[in-house]
């Protein structure tokens, strides 16, 4: 069972587009068109599974009808075609046909209608390689200021074929103008682009019936709610590496983005991590080995197949050639070599720091307990191990050892963790509570139980702030609010991620009717967590009680970015006792102040506040130059920018501007610090958090039944 035992973040990353959005070449593309494809015959009894489990089981009761299909039809399209650039508008206006029929068609358990679009899809695309293929060959003049629009996902498809070659025409032209960025010669080029364009339109034509039904499935599950999914066979032995922590042999959670294999994050403890050279947000363009072989160009392949070239035997090296994300006016492509490794336990447990403080003559010593992830050894735990490993044993004996140091304050730093183990974060609040419950779950039938502190030890009682960030999530997310809901300590950064929903995997080949024909997974949201206090966790995630600048420009972000993301919900409060006795609402304003003041002197924050506003035209931009001295200019330019803020950074710290530094520190980790110390030593009004048995009533308000 997924879902009591974890509260992961995000979903699993599905490849909707089957990461065939790239181009091809001519000669690859030569010759018969490939045969139509068409379900196969185990096809219908997965749906008619399908179609069960989500009927019963779901926690989101919904109805197979025409609302929904429509939905799925646009899903459908989007999945295939999300940038905008094969389908013709004659081609969207083909398929009206079907926008209120594949209800019925799933309610028969019939996937033909789907297999009909794609087919067309196909088409439209080996069109379009060979298109490109031909238009490599000619010459481009880089000295006109035309632009190419790389993000076409809000715009009308094209009207006709010359529309398309036209934009194919300015893509194919960005893509070697990328590569002359590289300094790359116009022969390596040609042969570049070439390659990776014979290779694509060969993954095109070997496209498999059962990738087409992953892909309008999880359009019909995602049409749904966005954590529900489905995972073929090949995509299920991927999640099960995933859940085992092997996370593709470097520590990287990978998804695609049109054609690009991108880095969604990095995982803590990982090769990736202690590598240092990979990022959120960078694309994966090429895949080497340590033999010093060709690196293959990998724009336009399938997720599964970029990982299965990543995955490798731990102790040996994979190259990856890395592309930043174009918002970032960042072009240069760098090679990374990675050692494969699993993720270690010990790698990802939780970590102590102790920071000093300065209040005028004063030093504060502030303990500090990263914790990157909600983990438990569940086979020690299940033999009966007195000593089994846990987030919660291991932040047990942290915190013994900082206050041995003789910390004035303690820190618990969740930024970047997306969940792990319900049942730690429940102990791990237990830690500093001295008992109560924790966390409500509600399942699908509207029945509530109440997981509670399991231990009555009081682990630590001195002053707490918990900094937590936009990926913090889930298990984060129940912790965080939970120690908000006490009054038990302060809460700093940024509104997490709003995961306020349980999961639970079930195997579809238990129910094949052909024990050789393996039917895959469905992963399925069975019921809701909620707070204490009533709130649910879910689309609106925990706001601290301190709002800290972020250094990320989009604000949409997490669950409620997320199209059917189940809506916030308010229940009763179970009964709980208040930690703090003291005036909240003034002590929050008095402490905000104090920040507010010191922000707008820091340098640090001005630093980023700097970073982001280079970073905010880049983020809503949809367009890019194909002008090759516009180009080099903005990118110098940029850099420019970039260098002029570290040394005003340094300035700042008296710090020579040749001299190297451990800046730009991490100034949220300084300033919640900063806040705690506010807290722990009454600047405000001279008091400390004390025990207090106030209690919690429920409210009059009746319980919710949406």
């Amino acid at each position: 069972m997924f879902g009591y035992f974890k509260a992961q973040a995000r979903p699993y990353v599905v490849a909707f587009a089957l990461a065939i959005t790239g181009l091809a070449s001519a000669s690859a593309a030569t010759g018969s068109a490939p045969p139509s494809l068409t379900p196969a015959v185990h096809h219908a009894r997965t749906i008619k599974l399908i179609n069960y489990f989500i009927e019963r089981y779901h926690y989101q009761k919904v109805r197979l009808d025409d609302a929904l299909s429509s939905q799925i039809l646009n899903r459908y399209l989007e999945a295939l075609d999300n940038n905008r650039v094969y389908f013709l508008a004659s081609d969207i206006e083909g398929f009206e046909q079907y926008r209120f029929k594949l209800d019925d068609a799933l309610g028969d358990n019939e996937t033909g209608p789907f297999f009909e679009i794609f087919n067309v899809y196909r088409t439209r695309v080996i069109d379009r390689l060979r298109f490109a293929a031909t238009r490599l060959q000619e010459p481009f003049d880089f000295s006109i200021d035309e632009e190419y629009p790389f993000d076409r996902t809000e715009s009308p498809y094209a009207i006709d074929t010359a529309e398309l070659d036209d934009l194919w025409r300015r893509r194919v032209k960005n893509d070697v103008l990328t590569l002359r960025l590289e300094d790359k010669a116009d022969d390596e080029i040609r042969t570049t682009l070439g390659d990776r364009y014979a290779q694509q339109v060969r993954r095109t034509v070997q496209v498999t019936p059962q990738d087409v039904f992953q892909t309008l499935v999880n359009a019909y599950m995602t049409s749904i709610e966005p954590h529900t999914g489905y995972f073929s066979p090949r995509a299920t032995e991927n999640f099960k590496i995933r859940m085992s922590l092997s996370l593709e042999g470097i520590g990287a959670v990978l998804q695609t983005q049109n054609e690009f294999t991108v880095v969604q994050r990095i995982v803590p403890g990982g090769p990736a991590e202690i590598d240092g050279g990979l990022r959120a947000g960078d694309r994966i363009v090429g895949v080497g080995q340590e033999d010093g072989s060709t690196i293959i160009d990998v724009i336009g392949w399938r997720l599964d197949d970029v990982v299965d070239l990543i995955r490798g035997p731990k102790g040996t090296v994979v190259r990856l050639q890395v592309r930043p994300d174009p918002k970032s006016g960042d072009s240069e492509t760098r090679v990374l070599a990675i050692t494969r490794d699993q993720i270690k336990l010990e790698e990802q447990a939780a970590q102590k720091s102790v920071l000093e403080v300065k209040d005028g003559g004063v030093i504060h010593r502030v303990g500090v307990i990263d914790i990157p992830t909600f983990y438990v050894d569940f086979d020690g735990k299940a033999r009966g191990e007195a000593d089994f490993r846990s987030t919660t044993a291991d932040v047990r004996r942290l915190i013994g050892e900082l206050e041995k140091d003789r910390v004035d304050g303690l820190i618990i730093d969740l930024r970047g963790n997306g969940g792990g183990a319900l049942s730690e974060a429940t102990a791990l609040t237990g830690l500093f509570i001295p008992s109560g419950p924790v966390v409500q779950v509600r399942d699908a039938r509207g029945r509530t139980r109440v997981n509670r502190d399991p231990d009555d030890d009081l682990a630590y009682d001195g002053p707490l702030a918990v900094i937590v960030d936009r990926d913090s999530a889930s298990a984060s997310e129940i912790f965080s609010g939970a120690i908000q809901d006490y009054r038990r300590g302060i809460i700093v950064g940024e509104t997490t991620f709003g995961k306020g929903t349980v999961q639970n995997l079930i195997d579809l080949d238990r129910y094949s009717d052909d024990p050789n024909q393996p039917l895959g997974q469905l992963k399925l949201t069975i019921a809701q967590f909620f707070r204490v206090s009533g709130a649910s966790t879910q689309h609106r995630g925990v706001t601290p009680d301190i709002i800290l600048p972020s250094p990320q420009v989009t604000e949409e972000y997490g669950e409620r970015a997320l199209d059917n993301a189940l809506p916030w919900k308010q229940i009763d409060a179970t009964d709980f006792d208040i930690y703090a006795e003291r005036s909240r609402t003034g002590d929050l304003q008095n402490l905000r102040e104090l920040t507010e003041k010191r922000l707008l002197v820091d340098p640090d924050f001005a630093y980023l506040n700097g970073l982001r506003s280079l970073d905010l035209p880049l983020a809503v931009a949809t367009r890019i130059s194909l002008m090759e001295s516009k180009r080099k200019s903005e990118r110098d330019e940029r850099l420019r920018e970039q260098s002029t803020l570290l040394n005003e950074l340094k300035q700042a710290y008296a710090i020579p501007d040749d001299a190297d530094s451990s800046l730009p520190r991490d100034a949220i980790l300084i300033e919640s610090a900063r806040v705690l110390s506010d807290l722990a030593f009454g600047h405000f009004d001279g008091r400390l958090i004390v025990e207090s048995t106030e209690r919690v009533d429920r409210p009059d308000a009746s319980p919710s039944t949406q």
